[in-house]
């Protein structure tokens, strides 16, 4: 699955490659996190303290546009989605 603005696809080159080599008996896993900066942010130092994911290996802050966000899954991708709510101070 690849994510994309509608407006502009090459904004989102500075992803790099978005189809890495895959490894023999691992499986390919995209995280897709949208929110406030400091919610996007804050789920992303929890992730770390998990010890799930290194802050370093997420892309840098993407903002949405109006016009949305444009999802091409692969064939044989799913979906699943959670909400969650934060406590704003």
């Amino acid at each position: 699955m690849s994510c994309f603005t509608s407006e502009d696809l090459r904004g989102l080159q500075d992803l790099g490659d978005l189809s890495p080599t895959p490894n023999p008996g691992r499986e390919r896993l995209q995280h897709l996190i949208i929110g406030s900066e400091q919610g996007v942010q804050g789920a992303i130092n929890h992730l770390h303290l998990l010890s799930y994911a290194e802050r370093i290996e997420w892309s840098r802050l993407f903002t949405i546009p109006a016009s949305g966000l444009v999802i091409l899954p692969q064939p044989g991708e799913v979906f699943s989605y959670l909400l969650r709510y934060r406590q704003v101070n």
